[in-house]
Formats: structure tokens, C-alpha cells, sequence
């Protein structure tokens, strides 16, 4: 799942995804995935976008929080959370610190 969604936003050219895997370490969900769009209305229609992939993927809707103004969009599909930022708010609120640690890690466009 969380490939699929990674997948889908390099396609739809988000920037600076970063994979955390949170198995063993929290029971809010086994991934999570923070990226940027370069607008809001970009960080819309890449959230549109992920809750499409999570329905299609998992035959249920997900939880979208954030979508009026699109600043910091956050998705959750039970297996996988989504950040979605605009690049001055992911680093005001700067998640990475809190979250990230040696299983963390950018991923790169070659995947």
C-alpha cells in the first residue's frame, strides 16, 4: 500500500517524499509518508489523487482532514498516514524532527 501511494505521488510530481516506517513503533499505522506540492492547489489534487489510490486499493474511503485550505493536508487509509504540505508549512511544523530517525529515509526518483 504504502508503495503504491509513494508511487503515486512521484507520478504526480510531488517533492521530498519521506517514507517512515513506524511497525514497532507507534499504533497510529505501519507507514507514514510526508511530501510537498508546490501549491495548495497542488497539495489538493495530489490528496484527491491518495484518497482515490487508498479507495481503489482498499475498497474503503479515507480519512481526509485539511482539504479547504490545503495547507497541510493529511490523509489516513489505516495502514498508511499521508502528510501533504505546502513547503513552508512542512517546515514550520517540521514533522521529520518528531518522526524521523534511521527508518526514515527520502526517497530517491530512481524507485
Amino acid at each position: 500500500m504504502a508503495e503504491s501511494l509513494a508511487k503515486s505521488l512521484e507520478d504526480d510530481k510531488a517533492e521530498d517524499l519521506l517514507f517512515i516506517d513506524l511497525q514497532g513503533k507507534s499504533s497510529l499505522a505501519d507507514f507514514m509518508i510526508i511530501a510537498s506540492g508546490r501549491s495548495g492547489r497542488h497539495v489538493a489534487a495530489l490528496a484527491d489523487h491518495i484518497s482515490q489510490e487508498a479507495k481503489k486499493l482498499t475498497g474503503r474511503p479515507a480519512s481526509i482532514e485539511g482539504m479547504p485550505n490545503a495547507d497541510w493536508v493529511l490523509i489516513d487509509t489505516g495502514d498508511v498516514i499521508v502528510h501533504l504540505f505546502r513547503p513552508e508549512v512542512r517546515e514550520f511544523y517540521n514533522l521529520e524532527k518528531i518522526w524521523a530517525s534511521d527508518s526514515a529515509h527520502m526517497r530517491d526518483k530512481a524507485h
